[in-house]
């Protein structure tokens, strides 16, 4: 008798080769046959007319905090997820000082937009060392996998103190030590190396992420720590990533194409396409696929669906810059709706010129690039579809129609601001990305940016958009979209005992109802450690999530289940 078996399916296996009709058992946590299983299990899933995939590895979140009070992980674990890697961007929770942890707060807080009071009430710190943090997640009760990296923040931080948070130049001795912690935690089990150089990234003072303006010394002495311990990714935010510097960016491929040469470790990037230069992320590519072909392992990081910000009376928006709501804006939800549907009230807001507010100068409001959300969510509207289109159709101020937009649903609507993939008001480039033998999948931001975005969900959206929805173009094959989330993924940070259904891998699986996989639109909710908020995405259509032969979700309901572990070190 069998632990599990998974019966009935139609199994795509994650290496990108056909589906195939076939039952999937699985023992002591490990996959044992794939094909026609005649025992019977102990416990069984019907999986009839279902596909059932490897279980899903997103390498790009931020659950750092999250991790030391939610077992599951959400909303990652509702989307087929079962292995998550965190601290990239150079942001998290170790090496910690007992009087840094204010300052690693406010750091996470003001890059990743995750409420500096939520992490505060919520994280139970219970070390200092990187190897510490490591055996402080050992402990924990867990339904997913996790593996985490070293952030270059915390690190330049715990070595060189206010000079390190102030971005003031390294010494030799000051780069010595951070490489010594960072060989450290990789030989403890981190999965890698991360940074960021973008100056979007900005604790909650302002200041750039520590590391931001790093010389090259101090990062290629972080990659040779790695190759010194003979395993571990580089992760990096580059410069120019969010358009800020388009020759910055660039210039990044240069040393970045140069450090994976040199270390023979894995360089892993963010790519996505900006307004400002529309075809630069093409020129990219371009970069890292003449190095990839000779054997050097630098992988462009691409997200699935364009990068954007939610927009609403439960987030922000551009009216927020007018003083006549700023009055209005600490209201709870039902007052200031009740206060704004007063004529008065939006005469007064739609007659007054805004004053400058640097969050809105950065979203850029133009309303020709803001459309409804929609219920089921429209993330590749056409240009038509914008609130400046629709309101010259009707003849209306387009900034009255936005007022309107607002309140409805009772003030808990959501307009969607692209800000980086949608250049052209289309994902083909998106496609390309993802089609390229070098890109990676990630940039979902599991745990981060709570308050206006919610990609955590990439997952399920690649299969409903990608594979079975999109009419204004082409679509992918589902083998591949498969591949992308499981066995490219894992292989990237050098889990070869996931990503696949074959014998002798890991465990992991998921029941999908295709026909019926929907993904519902973002709600907000208050379920964060002190009643903090964040936007919540969830999906119909997974009948089971598996991790280690155990169904840890079944219909996306929690079955209590904790077999998650912390992954350490290549496997």
């Amino acid at each position: 008798m069998h632990d599990l078996v998974i019966r009935g399916g139609t199994v795509v296996d994650g290496t990108g080769a056909p589906p195939i009709a076939a039952d999937v058992a699985i023992d002591d946590g490990v996959v044992t046959v794939v094909g026609a299983v005649a025992g019977e299990g102990e416990h069984e899933v019907d999986a009839t007319g279902k596909l059932v995939t490897p279980g899903f590895v997103d390498v790009h979140t931020h659950y750092d905090g999250q991790v030391t009070w939610d077992p599951l992980l959400t909303p990652s674990s509702w989307h087929g997820v079962t292995t998550v890697v965190m601290g990239n961007c150079g942001v998290g929770f170790a090496p910690a000082r007992p009087d840094e942890h204010e300052w690693l707060v406010g750091l996470m807080e003001g890059v990743e937009d995750i409420p500096g009071a939520a992490l505060t009430a919520g994280i139970r710190w219970g070390w200092e060392t990187f190897p510490e943090f490591l055996d402080f997640l050992d402990e924990q009760e867990l339904a997913i996998d996790v593996g985490t990296q070293v952030p270059h923040g915390a690190v330049r931080g715990y070595v060189m103190g206010e000079r390190g948070a102030k971005n003031e130049p390294a010494t030799a001795d000051d780069i010595a030590g951070m490489a010594h912690i960072v060989r450290e935690g990789i030989e403890a089990g981190a999965l890698g190396v991360s940074t960021s150089r973008t100056i979007a990234h900005r604790a909650i003072d302002g200041e750039p992420v520590p590391g931001t303006f790093a010389a090259e010394e101090e990062l290629f002495a972080l990659g040779r720590a790695l190759a010194a311990a003979g395993a571990g990714v580089f992760e990096l935010a580059p410069a120019g990533v969010m358009g800020e510097d388009l020759a910055a960016a660039d210039r990044e491929m240069d040393w970045m194409r140069r450090l994976a040469r040199e270390t023979g470790r894995p360089v892993t990037f963010a790519l996505l396409q900006h307004d400002l230069d529309p075809d630069q992320w093409a020129r990219m590519l371009d970069l890292a696929l003449e190095v990839h072909d000779e054997g050097v392992p630098i992988r462009p990081q691409v997200a699935g669906r364009p990068l954007g910000m939610l927009l609403g009376l439960q987030t922000f928006h551009a009216l927020r810059d007018r003083p006549s709501y700023r009055s209005i804006e600490p209201l709870p939800l039902e007052e200031k709706v009740e206060r704004l549907r007063d004529p008065a009230v939006r005469e007064a807001i739609l007659s007054e010129r805004p004053e400058a507010d640097d969050r809105m100068a950065f979203i850029g409001m133009g309303l020709d690039r803001t459309f409804p959300l929609g219920d089921p969510p429209d993330y590749e509207p056409e240009p038509d579809q914008s609130i400046a289109a629709w309101a010259a159709r009707e003849g209306r101020d387009p900034w009255d129609l936005f007022y309107d937009l607002l309140l409805d649903n009772d003030g808990r609507e959501l307009l969607l601001r692209p800000l980086l993939g949608y250049s052209r008001f289309t994902q083909d480039p998106i496609r390309e990305m993802v089609l390229h033998p070098a890109s990676a999948l990630g940039l979902g931001d599991g745990g981060a940016h709570v308050g206006a975005i919610c990609d955590a969900s990439i997952e399920t959206y690649m299969l409903t958009h990608w594979v079975r929805d999109r009419s204004r173009g082409e679509r992918l094959p589902l083998e591949l979209v498969v591949r992308k989330m499981t066995s490219d993924t894992a292989s990237l940070y050098g889990l070869s005992d996931r990503g696949v259904l074959a014998p002798g891998m890991k465990g992991d699986a998921n029941v999908i109802d295709l026909d019926g996989l929907r993904l519902h639109r973002p709600e907000m909710h208050y379920d964060l450690p002190g009643g903090a908020r964040r936007l919540l995405q969830h999906a119909d259509g997974y009948d089971a999530t598996i991790v280690s032969g155990e169904v840890v979700l079944r219909n996306g309901e929690d079955t209590g289940v904790r077999p998650g572990k912390l992954v350490r070190g290549a496997r």
